[in-house]
């Protein structure tokens, strides 16, 4: 008998799976960039407890496993910024990185007072599969920033 994965809300027991899942997943990152000091690596359990009781977090598990996960939270000017979209390697091109995305817009989009107008999210400018995802889902490039030493961070937005 096989698992299904289940996405639920993300809350401060999750923490250190999530930081461990984030640390497995964001290894290719560095490796791409050459930067092993990127935030996700370096993030501690309370920074990122402090994420979730700031925003909302949702997790996928296969049974007791936190297979993928995202965080965001929505800003006084009506934006949500979204963040750390994880999925481990093993479970990637399943739509679980899709389905994540569209579980964090749906909460926000729904949520009570103060509305969400528009959803915004990061990535770096050589990370093509998390690039077409986001396109894919709605997304639109509207500024690049450069953070030094080959790499540049491409920002997306789309209405809520």
């Amino acid at each position: 008998m096989g698992l299904s994965v289940t996405i639920s809300a993300a809350d401060a027991r999750d923490a250190e799976q999530i930081l461990k899942l984030q640390y497995l997943c964001y290894q290719g990152e560095a490796e791409l960039y050459d930067d092993w000091s990127i935030e996700p690596l370096t993030q501690s359990l309370d920074a990122l407890r402090a994420e979730l009781e700031e925003g909302h977090g949702l997790v996928a598990r296969l049974g007791d496993e936190v297979v993928a996960s995202v965080r965001a939270r929505l800003d006084e000017d009506g934006t949500v910024r979204i963040a750390k979209l994880i999925v481990h390697p093993r479970m990637r091109r399943h739509g679980l990185g899709g389905r994540l995305l569209d579980g964090i817009e749906r909460h926000f989009a729904t949520a009570p007072a103060p509305a969400a107008r528009r959803f915004r999210l990061f990535a770096g400018h050589r990370g093509e599969g998390h690039l077409r995802l986001y396109r894919r889902k709605g997304y639109a490039q509207v500024a690049t920033r450069e953070l030094g030493a080959g790499r540049t961070l491409v920002t997306l937005e789309k209405a809520a």
